[in-house]
């Protein structure tokens, strides 16, 4: 269980980021993106998006505690957000999609503010 302060946290910046736009919410099922919750699910290939931004949280008391929240664009405009668990305990699907994002030269861009 995370820090009552890293939750707050992890909260703020997914009601921040839902503000901004990126009110999607995505999974990886078969290395692809998908969204999740929609009458008319999406689904991406790793060329089709663009790390936007990136939060890693990190438990104080327990260091296998951390997570990462993800802020993605789909190239047809679609923006949302993914969360994994960090390291031993990190959806190996999701970090696998990212990765293969980061590689195909979707060089972070930390323009959202």
């Amino acid at each position: 269980m995370q820090d009552k302060e890293e939750e707050r946290s992890l909260v703020n910046v997914e009601n921040k980021l839902k503000k901004d736009g990126f009110s999607q919410d995505f999974t990886v099922v078969n290395g692809r993106l998908q969204t999740i919750g929609n009458t008319s699910e999406k689904s991406y290939a790793a060329n089709e998006v663009t790390i936007v931004d990136f939060y890693r949280f990190e438990g104080e008391s327990n260091p296998d505690d951390m997570s990462i929240l993800y802020a993605l664009e789909a190239n047809d405009g679609v923006r949302g957000t993914i969360s994994s668990a960090y390291g031993t305990y990190g959806d190996s699907d999701a970090l696998e999609f990212l990765t293969q994002v980061e590689t195909l030269g979707k060089n972070l861009d930390k323009k959202h503010k």
